[in-house]
């Protein structure tokens, strides 16, 4: 039986498993027995590219059938600076789950920024999760975060930008149309301070997230990098989510509405 090996970003960490990607996803979501429900977000990783870093030869004495031929559901490797010690060239496919267990697989594109907003909102995902207003677009702000020059700073970072609608090139009159974002007016505070201050290119919006990212605010996709490499996983358009991957969007979008 195939084993897979997984990064976890909610939280970290380094799990492998006999389940493929879409039940392994609808697994962590839901769980064995479907009494939980919460949302994941991880990658598949080639195990031949991953480093003796981690312990993997647990993969082989622990990620076995039971004794009824079941598979391995999880097997954690590691909690801790998971992501850091992770190769790029081991990244494979994006999985974004829904709490009621819908995944939904993005692959690696090339980005380009094509828009001219001024402004960006960014939700980090690893090893750091605060939410970042900022003047700086996608590479810039993994080339700022990732600058080990800096007394602040993390090796590597994964993170989503999320849409700020009118606000990202009007944030004093810009309607605050569907932005499902708490104490939206502190964003907006936030937006127009960084107008008025370039020189200090970023303001903390929230400082801790809470495991609940609102898909349907993915303005362009998710990106991981450092200093010397970056990878892309571009988010579906709204068409093509309703035309390819209509029950996932349906389920996805339904966050956050609901009491």
């Amino acid at each position: 039986m195939k084993k897979y090996l997984y990064l976890s970003l909610t939280p970290e960490a380094l799990i492998a498993s006999m389940l493929p990607p879409l039940e392994f996803g609808n697994y962590m979501a839901i769980g064995s027995r479907k009494r939980t429900r919460g949302q994941a977000i991880f990658f598949e990783l080639d195990i031949d590219k991953v480093d003796g870093h981690f312990p993997l030869d647990l993969i082989e004495k622990r990620c076995v059938p039971d004794e009824k031929g079941n598979p391995k559901r999880s097997v954690y490797l590691s909690i801790y600076r998971v992501l850091e010690h992770i190769p790029f060239e081991a990244f494979k496919d994006l999985f974004l789950v829904t709490d009621d267990g819908r995944v939904l697989k993005l692959s690696q594109g090339v980005f380009d920024e094509k828009n001219n907003h001024h402004l960006h909102l960014y939700q980090q995902l690893c090893p750091v999760t605060p939410m970042i207003a900022s003047i700086a677009g996608p590479e810039e702000f993994i080339n700022i975060l990732t600058d080990q020059n800096k007394p602040v700073s993390v090796p590597k970072i994964v993170f989503v930008e999320l849409e700020l609608g009118e606000l990202a090139n009007d944030p004093d009159k810009g309607r605050m149309v569907n932005l499902p974002y708490p104490n939206i007016e502190h964003l907006r505070d936030c937006l127009i301070g960084l107008t008025h201050n370039p020189d200090k290119p970023s303001k903390t919006i929230i400082r801790l997230f809470k495991g609940e990212l609102f898909y349907r605010t993915c303005k362009n996709g998710f990106f991981v990098g450092n200093q010397f490499q970056k990878l892309y996983y571009p988010f579906p358009s709204i068409k093509e989510l309703n035309d390819e991957h209509y029950i996932w969007w349906r389920s996805a979008v339904n966050i956050g509405f609901s009491g």
